[in-house]
């Protein structure tokens, strides 16, 4: 965030709405504000006077935990548990995928799915699979909707999602700072923060941000119960939410949902400052790419082949 940015820590939401608008015409601001219209309807007073994730001491992180398990039960009658596992000292996570043995078989996107509390209705996933002509690296003409057995003949599978960049433009747009990158490499969203602008939508090259356009629904006996603050809680309606590597799992010491799906082994996860990680390995022994290198987000997503 340049000096110029209206918006400091310590802020209230309402302030951070009231200088959003301040930045753009009358229409512009209806029209960005509309989602935190209807969002606010279903939150309380607690939850949208709440400080940013940043500013909260232990004691008040907890008293936010307990309340938004509380609301869970009432909400969809679930027992949950919230909690906010820490970056691990020394580590960057990184992730790479295998196109070689990638089959289309969209595991990993039914895992997430179910892993991060989605929207049943929308059958929503972090993650795209899409199919692609071999050959080609133009994601503009992947197809995410194929249909029929795969792997097809004469096409490759590309899963996409977020990719954790070190310049990430979705960082540097958001008007209010509710979205931040943490110190494992992880860009994380405080979604009580968020005013639903959409703007770090547009900044991603990669498409890899979702818009929670109604309330997530969710039956009560297929949510899951562990959750992080910041990654798979449910989130509420009029927010931004993202992959965050399963940031609730991998800072436990246990590996991303999508990755544990996998039939082929086509996924790669690990800390990228080990020498000896697996990760590692396949940076320094395969064939290496990155998706839209020329933009210059840096991403630690990365694309590789066997031969």
């Amino acid at each position: 965030m340049s000096d110029s940015n209206p918006l400091k820590p310590g802020v209230s939401r309402r302030t951070a709405v009231k200088a959003l608008g301040a930045t753009l015409g009358a229409a512009a601001f209806a029209k960005a504000i509309a989602p935190l219209t209807d969002w606010a309807k279903d939150q309380s007073v607690d939850d949208f006077l709440q400080k940013h994730y940043k500013e909260l001491d232990l004691e008040a992180k907890q008293k936010v935990f307990r309340r938004l398990e509380a609301d869970t039960k009432e909400q969809y009658g679930a027992d949950v548990t919230i909690h906010d596992p820490q970056a691990i000292p020394g580590t960057k996570f990184g992730y790479a995928l295998n196109l070689s043995i990638c089959v289309g078989c969209r595991k990993c996107a039914e895992a997430c799915h179910v892993e991060n509390n989605h929207d049943r209705k929308s059958n929503n996933s972090y993650i795209r699979v899409l199919e692609m002509d071999k050959g080609s690296l133009d994601l503009a003409n992947g197809r995410a909707n194929y249909d029929g057995p795969v792997p097809k003949k004469n096409k490759f599978y590309m899963p996409v999602q977020c990719h954790q960049c070190d310049a990430p433009p979705c960082v540097d747009v958001c008007p209010v700072e509710a979205t931040w990158k943490e110190p494992d490499g992880i860009v994380a969203i405080d979604y009580n923060w968020c005013i639903g602008c959409r703007y770090c939508e547009a900044a991603c090259p990669y498409h890899a941000r979702r818009f929670n356009w109604e309330k997530p629904q969710v039956p009560t006996e297929e949510i899951t119960p562990v959750q992080g603050y910041l990654s798979n809680r449910i989130r509420p309606q009029g927010v931004m939410e993202k992959c965050t590597f399963c940031m609730h799992r991998t800072r436990e010491g246990r590996m991303p949902a999508c990755l544990e799906a996998c039939p082929t082994g086509a996924r790669v996860f690990g800390n990228l400052l080990d020498p000896d990680s697996e990760i590692r390995w396949v940076l320094e022994n395969k064939r290496v790419f990155v998706l839209k290198e020329e933009v210059g987000t840096k991403p630690n997503f990365f694309y590789f082949f066997d031969e």
